[in-house]
């Protein structure tokens, strides 16, 4: 099965780091020694993530996107501290190893994690891995039960008590999405304009607080070769905070497609999830309400607020790539991408379909 599993390569180009500086500053800190090796994970559009060999010693490393001028979507600190609170909490989140804010050694801060083997599905599965009804229905299963044990998780009892302000949660984030959106714009685009007052006017009242995720998708998670539908992995916390857990089950649902579905939104799929025996994402709202015993009430206005959502973090990577601070060629197609999301949105909007 090592076929399917998750494989670093080439470091892309302009994404390179001082591997002297970075040689120097691993061999001051762990007692390994040896040529040190780096390759770049291929997935990803925003912090970057390599994996990173000396000698024997084997570790995963994080750092914000070259470019990068969002700094609260990038912070290194804070991603490391999340990860170094939840073991034992909840084990699917890599082991944090170490944090360097020395901007010496790599002109940005960073942090090591351990390495967590396994397959990850994008928008297909891999090569020689099949996905029957059976299996598939058991993924999405996993795949939802696993976001309600975050939401379980007991935040305070583990110190991210202070992580985020629950209160007003929601509307600072709809308010400071469409800010992004603005800060970063490069088209002009009436779905836009659309789905602002929308989204400002109709903010529903939270009820719960819960540790969230916010980027939870399938191909943030790492499931075990030998059991597809076992997740040992979660990986990408950069944007974990205290919040409306509704938010997040927005976020997977907006990541999530149907095979009823119009074929622009099929056409930017980013999982396999429109294979037989798959659930919808009515039915993973079924399951969430069931697990977490509440009330979701109107998930239109999560899901459509998530499309928008994920539309202007496309938005933020296509301003780079526009300016000219990354030179990562998938961005190039991003305004398609980002144009059908918007669609998406004022569409949820106007028809409270899920």
């Amino acid at each position: 099965m090592n076929a399917v599993c998750d494989q670093a390569g080439a470091i892309r180009a302009g994404e390179e780091l001082n591997l002297a500086r970075l040689q120097e500053f691993l061999c001051d800190h762990f007692a390994h020694r040896g040529p040190i090796s780096v390759e770049q994970f291929p997935s990803g559009h925003s912090n970057l993530t390599y994996r990173v060999r000396l000698g024997s010693r084997e570790v995963v490393l994080r750092r914000p996107p070259f470019g990068s001028k969002v700094r609260s979507a990038h912070d290194m600190a804070r991603e490391y501290r999340v990860l170094s609170k939840l073991p034992g909490a909840y084990p699917a989140a890599p082991k944090a190893i170490l944090y360097c804010d020395d901007l010496s050694i790599l002109n940005a801060p960073f942090y090591l994690m351990e390495r967590i083997r396994g397959v990850i599905i994008r928008r297909d599965p891999p090569p020689g891995m099949p996905l029957p009804p059976k299996t598939a229905r058991e993924l999405s299963e996993a795949f939802l039960d696993n976001l309600a044990c975050l939401h379980r998780v007991d935040y305070g009892a583990i110190g991210l008590a202070d992580l985020g302000k629950p209160q007003g949660y929601l509307e600072r984030q709809v308010k400071g999405w469409i800010e992004r959106y603005h800060n970063s714009k490069t088209h002009d685009l009436p779905e836009a304009e659309q789905i602002f007052p929308w989204l400002i006017e109709r903010i529903p009242a939270s009820r719960q607080t819960a540790l969230i995720h916010n980027d939870y998708k399938y191909d943030n998670l790492v499931l075990d070769p030998t059991d597809i539908t076992k997740i040992v992995g979660v990986l990408d916390w950069e944007m974990c905070t205290l919040g409306d857990p509704l938010t997040d089950l927005g976020t997977a649902l907006a990541y999530w497609s149907d095979p009823e579905d119009l074929e622009e939104l099929q056409e930017i799929r980013s999982a396999p999830t429109t294979l037989p025996g798959t659930l919808s994402r009515k039915q993973l709202i079924e399951r969430y309400t069931a697990a977490m015993s509440i009330d979701p009430g109107d998930m239109s206005y999560y899901l459509a607020f998530a499309r928008f959502k994920v539309a202007v973090i496309l938005q933020q990577i296509y301003y780079r790539y526009a300016q000219g601070l990354t030179q990562d060629a998938r961005f190039a197609w991003l305004p398609k991408r980002i144009r059908t999301l918007l669609r998406a949105s004022w569409d949820c909007a106007e028809s409270r379909a899920i």
